[in-house]
């Protein structure tokens, strides 16, 4: 099992910055790309930034040189550090983890979910 913890969440004015953290634990050596999506209510969930186990990055074009995603693997642990928030931006952000296909990590599912950490922020 691989199992997820985000924190970081809160109330913010439009400007300011917040990072969430994502604590991994279990069998985090068969993670091979991580990212943060987020859920704003009545809208779909969005995939905000991906981080894949060589170091790439991908970003949503909405968060483009305002939000950066990093992972300290010695630590387990997910950052997303996000600048130059918009009410836009509030939204449940979930920590998602996709698990290798090496023979070693078929026992486990093809993913995991965090429980969500609420950012909201004001104009």
């Amino acid at each position: 099992q691989v199992h997820l913890v985000e924190s970081g969440g809160g109330s913010e004015q439009a400007g300011n910055s917040l990072k969430l953290s994502c604590a991994a634990s279990g069998d985090t050596t068969c993670i091979s790309a991580m990212d943060w999506y987020r859920q704003a209510p009545g809208k779909e969930r969005e995939l905000v930034a991906r981080i894949i186990s060589g170091g790439s990055t991908e970003y949503a074009d909405s968060v483009k040189g305002r939000f950066t995603i990093s992972r300290d693997k010695p630590k387990n642990t997910l950052y997303l550090q996000m600048n130059s928030l918009k009410p836009e931006d509030t939204a449940v952000y979930h920590c998602h983890a996709v698990i290798s296909s090496a023979n070693r990590c078929q026992y486990l599912d093809y993913d995991y979910w965090g429980q969500g950490t609420q950012v909201y922020v004001s104009s």
